[in-house]
């Protein structure tokens, strides 16, 4: 069984020794011999067994256990990666000392730990971790083997990322909050990729000096999808420089606790008037969608979309407009949550209630740049300019035609976004103009913060607001609203995602000088998701 123990005894020196697998020695000779035997047999196919499960696990992680790297990767579906990763694990990375033991084996994978040292000079630390394989059957010869994938050497590894021990690349950095208080993941747990992303951008700026560590330098992949190194063990401290930001202690101690409640929820508060991030906090600490997300907004896109119709004279709040139950374009048939209809409604009703064709219906009478213009001309979106002090995406509406592009009028289609885009996004209708975000303000290295070529027109922004007002006090957005006193907006959404049985639910409003966006991905509708999480926000003020 899998759920065995693998382990070596080694030498202080480094990887060596033998393997104790349920029998030591003997086993690993029965277990070639085996291997042997059946190379002769013909190609297999079909599901994998527990015993080749087990068996093609064994020999990949005592092989890799052992230093035995050409080993270790043959046992691999792509033995070429594998060996670079493998033999940068102990030359790169000076890890040492492995032992390696497997849990218990669920279908065809495989989880293990990891513990180890690692060794700088005279500096030495331990190393322990939590990892997993799978194992896949070769198409070829139907050969069982650990499907290669970088994270299996580290789950914090992509694919082209390559693990480092030595200077760091950056001094570090203590980043504040605005009172002056320390940002730590001890105090705010989902920090972690914002503080990596501090030290990139400050750490040679704020006036520290590196330290010793090991350490998660990111690749092509990685970095085009705007990650940072990330520290793993710090061998010697360095001195750090000092970065303050604009998180709000209380509001950031807030949307952790909200975030914490749903699996896969973020959110992102900001201030309107000057573009301050007031708290970012996602309930997985791995990858920071509030910032770096790229999903489809749903129904939140209407904002943007009405103000569009509005401006074209194609809506107007309290005038009538169609919100059929079905509208076909571009040869797609669109239909509304549930295949409700609203007879003789007008445009804040299908606001409010979020009615789809409502909006599909006046595609016909759009070109297919409209919607991307408003986005970057009006709401500063969908540019690639954002400087916000840590990585970020900052939306994508791309220019598209026939269903696709009714299909952006309504969030779906090709248009991407994450909460700190749509927190903007009610931002900018609370105060008529465009404030890009930040999280550093751009006194601190000199950065030009993005801007939008144009505003609103005052009866254009006036019915923007009667729109989310009228959504917060009677619409989709009521029930998380209630209680939220002030001047007031909300709209929510839901996306749907391909294989996904919940539409991920999204929610964006503002209150006073405070707005808010989330999202809460697989949870269903954004009014019971996300709703609630922005609502407590709001309610508590900045």
């Amino acid at each position: 069984m899998v759920g065995g123990v693998i382990a070596v005894v080694v030498g202080g020196a480094g990887l060596g020794g033998y393997a104790l697998y349920g029998g030591g020695a003997a086993a690993e000779d029965t277990t070639r011999t085996t291997t042997a035997a059946a190379e002769k047999e013909a190609v297999r196919t079909g599901p994998l067994s527990a015993a080749e499960v087990t068996a093609a696990a064994r020999r990949f992680l005592t092989a890799w256990q052992q230093g035995r790297v050409a080993e270790a990767a043959s046992a691999t579906d792509d033995a070429e990666a594998a060996a670079a990763l493998l033999t940068g694990y102990t030359k790169d990375a000076r890890i040492k000392d492995v032992t390696l033991t497997a849990g218990t084996r669920t279908g065809d994978k495989v989880p293990f730990s990891v513990k180890a040292t690692v060794t700088y000079k005279n500096i030495s630390k331990p190393l322990a971790y939590d990892s997993a394989l799978t194992v896949v059957r070769r198409t070829s010869d139907g050969e069982p083997l650990v499907d290669w994938q970088a994270s299996v050497v580290h789950p914090d590894l992509k694919d082209g990322d390559t693990l480092v021990t030595g200077e760091s690349g950056t001094a570090p950095v203590k980043a504040l909050d605005r009172d002056g208080g320390e940002l730590t993941t001890a105090k705010y747990p989902s920090l972690g990729p914002v503080l990596d992303g501090l030290r990139e951008k400050y750490g040679d700026k704020a006036g520290g000096t590196a330290g010793i560590e090991l350490r998660v330098v990111r690749g092509k992949a990685s970095t085009a999808d705007k990650l940072s190194d990330k520290t793993l063990v710090e061998l010697s401290q360095g001195t750090p420089g000092t970065v303050r930001t604009t998180l709000d202690p209380a509001l950031q101690a807030t949307a952790e606790q909200q975030v914490a409640k749903r699996s896969q929820a973020s959110v992102v508060a900001l201030r309107p008037s000057t573009g301050e991030i007031l708290a970012v906090a996602n309930s997985s600490h791995g990858f920071n969608t509030a910032f770096q997300g790229s999903l489809a907004p749903g129904s939140t896109m209407k904002v943007i979309t009405s103000s569009l119709l509005i401006e074209k004279g194609l809506a107007s709040a309290d005038k009538a407009h169609p919100c059929p139950k079905y509208f076909t374009y571009g040869g797609w048939k669109f239909q509304n949550d549930d295949k409700f209809s609203i007879k003789g409604g007008t445009f804040k009703a299908s606001f409010a209630r979020s009615c789809n064709t409502a909006f599909i219906s006046q595609a016909p009478k759009l070109e297919d740049d409209d919607l991307t213009k408003q986005a970057q001309q009006v709401f500063g979106l969908s540019m690639n300019n954002w400087a916000i002090g840590v990585p970020s995406f900052d939306g994508s509406v791309p220019v598209q035609s026939d269903a696709q592009m009714a299909a952006s009028l309504i969030g779906q289609g090709g248009v991407r976004m994450n909460p700190l885009n749509m927190a903007s996004v009610s931002a900018t209708v609370k105060t008529g103009v465009f404030h890009q975000p930040y999280l550093v303000s751009p006194e601190v290295d000199g950065r030009t913060l993005a801007t939008a070529s144009r505003t609103l027109s005052a009866s254009t922004l006036s019915q923007l607001r009667e729109l989310m007002a009228y959504t917060a006090a009677y619409g989709t957005a009521a029930e998380a609203m209630s209680g939220v006193g002030g001047d007031v907006g909300a709209k929510t959404g839901s996306a749907e995602v391909d294989g996904q049985k919940k539409p991920n639910g999204w929610f964006t409003a503002y209150r006073d000088d405070l707005a808010a966006a989330g999202v809460v991905q697989a949870g269903g509708h954004g009014g019971d998701t996300a709703g609630p999480i922005v609502a407590t926000l709001l309610k508590q003020g900045g």
